[in-house]
């Protein structure tokens, strides 16, 4: 027992150097001073930390502190989903759903969006209803897209507007007894 609780002790003086990185980026990308903030967090990238990695793929997205190159963003965001961080799989399938940095594909948008929505990334969840609602990258279906905007309203500001007004316009294709099966499923998450 005495060697487990060392064990946890060591592991986790392992991590607190990493997480202490992690917020002394997020602290200077506030700040904008995106120069530390890539110096925190290129060394974790790679050393294989997947917030690092999701961080670094926003700055190469949006061009802060570093060249703009969705290329190497996608690279950051698919190492970062890979290893199940909810941000890096919405944000690797927004570039899929685009076409940005990689070939516009829909159904990997579609299985990227679904892999972040069923951590509860509330916009991951409204853009798989999109998916649903249209057919893109999985069958049309009415009552998963209600599901999905329906889990997606806790949304903040314009982005829960817009959820309101996408389940709002979906719940007028539908019948009752789909809605009803649809806000059964919502429940059951």
């Amino acid at each position: 027992m005495k060697r487990l609780a060392l064990a946890v002790v060591f592991l986790s003086c392992l991590t607190a150097p990493a997480r202490a990185g992690i917020d002394e980026g997020l602290a200077a990308y506030e700040r904008g001073d995106y120069a530390t903030a890539l110096q925190e967090w290129a060394p974790l990238a790679n050393q294989g930390d997947a917030e690092a990695q999701y961080f670094l793929g926003h700055m190469y997205a949006e061009g802060q502190g570093v060249p703009r190159q969705n290329g190497k963003a996608a690279v950051w965001f698919r190492q970062a989903a890979e290893q199940g961080n909810g941000y890096g799989q919405f944000a690797l399938g927004y570039l899929y759903d685009k076409g940005i940095g990689v070939a516009q594909d829909d159904a990997e948008a579609a299985r990227w969006y679904r892999k972040s929505a069923e951590q509860g990334i509330t916009v991951a969840q409204n853009n798989l209803g999109i998916m649903y609602e249209h057919g893109r990258g999985v069958p049309q279906d009415y009552v998963r897209a209600y599901l999905w905007y329906d889990l997606s309203i806790s949304l903040p500001g314009a982005d829960r507007s817009k959820a309101v007004r996408n389940l709002d316009e979906i719940a007028r294709k539908m019948t009752p007894a789909e809605i009803a099966e649809a806000q059964r499923l919502a429940l059951e998450r």
